[in-house]
């Protein structure tokens, strides 16, 4: 309950239309994360159109641009990149890292002071399966909660993603931000199992789908017969293999050249993609293999162009006819799109994924990548296409209603009746058999 001045700060702001918020790393180059934002801020314009909507991101500019949606930048402090070394560099960075978290803390307050309501829409918030500093993710999911706490505004995380951490202080912030979150779901029983091995009551929390899954599937594009998609990534291992993070990267960048040129001298067209910008200097590296590989090599035959907005990124992945990925998303898209998939991946999310669209037995890990192995599955892949793209088109029928019910769940959460609506439209429901 709030106290009095917490109930006079939030009188003002619920006098007129409610204002809600989309908060997390949203426009910074992750077509997963913006995904997630597209499928909720959908839902919500659709269904709640009375609502005042805006973001605190990571590019507000981009999302304002791209979704007609206001938007306020997620950090103060933005350190680029490392051009500068030395004992005066790295103070300035600390300096600025120290003064950011702290005005950081003023400003993720201040703003959501102004909401009825905050939601952080999907993704991996809770997760360190790559590597994650305290400072960033964790402490701003708990800047969020604890100020959505502090001031009764409603703060949902929904359908996110959750492993266990044995980092002390990224642990703390995150159980903590989960538990002062008013409502809160989860992508997968990995996630609220991960929750709950942390100390935190998941009884009342929810399992569904990821909301990506609401996203539709794209028209006007042509697909290339016997394509396959190559989803990479800047894989290195996440927190807990920092100590052998090149190795790991060298591995994989080495296991999906050889898996590549496989393809080529089978003579199938391939086209390389990612969701994530921080991944094209990976699909350049592996292009310029295929050139080396085979100088005598159609242009043609090896895809490359950037996908700067998920709309492009999902007609990449329905123009081929299978699809072998790393990212999450990547994977989740792929499936979206009834496409045989084949998963490499870093974090028992992949697994489950792949368990839930019917194809438990094609999934990989990074972590021991062979391309011997890549090959054998791909083939056997291929081989049940038929059969298992029926599998997938089923299981993804089932999903979008589950989500549905998701988004459902998360307004009634949010935006409750008042007493008097809910009373009559019991009474209406009632009268005419419709309860």
């Amino acid at each position: 309950m709030n106290s009095p001045g917490q109930a006079r700060i939030r009188t003002g702001a619920t006098a007129g239309a409610p204002r809600v918020g989309l908060f997390g790393l949203l426009g910074q180059g992750n077509l997963g994360n913006d995904g997630s934002m597209e499928a909720v801020l959908a839902y919500l314009r659709a269904e709640h159109p009375e609502v005042i909507l805006d973001a605190l991101c990571s590019d507000p500019e981009l999302v304002t641009a791209r979704y007609d949606l206001a938007a306020s930048r997620l950090r103060w402090y933005q350190p680029g990149r490392r051009t500068a070394s030395g004992i005066t560099a790295i103070a300035r960075r600390g300096f600025g890292l120290s003064l950011g978290i702290g005005i950081d803390a003023f400003r993720t307050a201040s703003w959501v002071r102004r909401h009825e309501a905050v939601i952080v829409p999907g993704m991996g918030v809770l997760e360190t399966t790559v590597p994650m500093r305290p400072w960033k993710t964790p402490y701003w999911i708990f800047l969020l909660s604890a100020s959505g706490s502090l001031f009764g505004t409603k703060v949902a995380l929904v359908s996110v993603g959750a492993n266990v951490t044995d980092h002390r202080l990224t642990r703390r912030l995150i159980t903590t931000a989960v538990r002062l979150a008013h409502y809160r779901s989860y992508r997968d029983t990995v996630s609220k199992e991960a929750m709950r091995r942390m100390g935190v009551d998941t009884s009342d929390d929810a399992v569904y789908p990821d909301v990506a899954f609401a996203l539709p599937a794209p028209a006007g594009y042509q697909r290339a017969t016997g394509s396959v998609g190559i989803g990479v990534m800047d894989y290195s291992g996440g927190n807990d293999d920092l100590d052998r993070a090149d190795a790991l990267r060298a591995n994989y960048l080495e296991q999906m050249k050889r898996f590549c040129r496989w393809l080529v001298d089978d003579g199938r067209p391939i086209r390389l993609f990612t969701s994530d910008t921080a991944d094209e200097p990976i699909v350049q590296e592996i292009a310029a293999d295929l050139r080396a590989y085979r100088p005598d090599l159609d242009p043609a035959r090896v895809g490359t162009e950037p996908a700067p907005s998920l709309t492009d990124l999902l007609r990449q992945i329905a123009s081929v006819d299978t699809v072998v990925a790393t990212r999450y998303h990547n994977v989740l898209y792929a499936l979206l799109l009834d496409k045989p998939t084949l998963a490499l991946g870093y974090a028992a999310k992949h697994e489950l994924l792949m368990a839930d669209a019917g194809m438990p037995g094609f999934c990989l890990s990074c972590e021991a990548l062979e391309a011997a192995q890549m090959i054998e599955r791909f083939t056997e892949l291929e081989s049940q296409s038929a059969q298992l793209t029926q599998i997938i088109s089923e299981r993804n029928a089932t999903k979008v209603r589950l989500v549905d019910r998701q988004l459902a769940e998360m307004s009634a959460a949010l935006f409750p009746a008042p007493a008097g609506a809910a009373a009559t439209a019991g009474h209406e429901a009632a009268r005419t058999g419709t309860r």
